[in-house]
């Protein structure tokens, strides 16, 4: 294991515990008709691109070693949370997940940085970063906060606003109750663009639309579609205001039993099926997004140029105080 900095507080579960013990005897590597055998966890269901990624993942690395390293995929949550998932592969438990960075921030402080919003100018500027040496160099530091290796980024739903009022300029922000996960970067950039960011637990979210608790919420148009979010908020501005990355992790003690040439497949793999997921969720969610609009939603376009500028100045000290703007200009110049 790599020598790094540990956080001497943090105190496994009793549960995380059972599992380091577990994976001795019976988990990690599993020494059957395959010399290899990877666990891989994840949350989504089988038609999510977390499930084609990891099908795509196993295919791929499969065919690459001649059936010498296999893929157990275990999707759905059946491994617990993605947060439960990463600590299993903190202490070896688990081989592959893909993971939400905003889940691992008391893990990585630098996973913070993918949770600020108007990172990206667009599509094609998001897809530079994370293929290119500034995703890299991002990879790398989480990697080296946590021992859970970073070896490349699903991800892709265009997060926009979800409002029970019509958004028809950005006037129409103002003191609009939203809800939001507890970053700060979040709180900072919604308040200056004059909404009032609120906390409110996701299974709260719909009967919250309901009773006026919140007016509105960020959100994904896959997720607005699958939790029927629009039944009760049917505004749908396009803020764009982030576009999601996830982490497609590797616990480093399975990494140290690789030799180096099974290394190099687990990477190859590992990139070809992140850029593979990458575009079946941005299928998804543009078709979500239609499908919104036939069951009666309605589409408000944003100034985003507007609201980048208007977050940007509040937002340095935030990401300052976080240690994140040598991160954040990175992405932010990144061609």
């Amino acid at each position: 294991m790599n020598k790094k900095w540990i956080d001497l507080n943090y105190t496994p579960s009793p549960r995380l515990l059972g599992a380091a013990l577990l994976v001795t005897a019976a988990l990690g590597f599993a020494g059957t008709a395959q010399a290899l055998e990877l666990r891989f966890g994840h949350g989504g269901t089988e038609d999510t691109a977390y499930q084609l990624g990891a099908e795509r993942f196993k295919e791929l690395l499969t065919e690459a070693s001649d059936g010498a390293i296999g893929v157990q995929i275990m999707g759905n949550s059946v491994l617990g949370h993605e947060t439960e998932m990463f600590e299993q592969q903190m202490v070896g438990a688990l081989d592959v997940s893909i993971i939400n960075p905003g889940l691992i921030t008391d893990f990585s402080p630098t996973a913070n940085v993918f949770s600020i919003p108007f990172l990206y100018r667009d599509e094609e500027h998001w897809s530079q970063v994370l293929d290119g040496e500034v995703g890299r160099a991002i990879a790398d530091q989480i990697s080296a906060e946590t021992d859970v290796r970073v070896l490349a980024f699903y991800g892709g739903g265009k997060r926009q606003i979800v409002s029970t009022e019509p958004l028809e300029n950005l006037s129409d922000l103002e003191g609009l109750k939203i809800r939001t996960n507890p970053t700060q970067p979040l709180i900072t950039a919604w308040k200056a663009l004059g909404a009032n960011p609120t906390v409110m637990q996701w299974s709260e979210i719909y009967t919250g639309l309901q009773l006026g608790a919140i007016d509105g919420l960020l959100n994904e148009a896959e997720w607005i579609h699958r939790m029927r979010f629009h039944e009760v908020a049917p505004h749908i501005g396009l803020s764009e205001h982030d576009i999601t990355v996830r982490l497609l992790t590797l616990s480093q003690a399975t990494w140290d039993r690789l030799d180096e040439f099974q290394q190099e497949q687990v990477m190859k793999a590992a990139i070809e099926s992140a850029n593979f997921a990458r575009n079946v969720q941005l299928e998804q969610d543009a078709e979500a997004l239609k499908l919104l609009v036939e069951e009666g939603a309605t589409l408000h376009d944003m100034d985003r140029e507007t609201m980048m500028k208007t977050v940007a100045e509040p937002l340095k000290s935030v990401i300052a105080d976080m240690g994140l703007t040598k991160f954040h200009q990175m992405i932010v110049n990144a061609e």
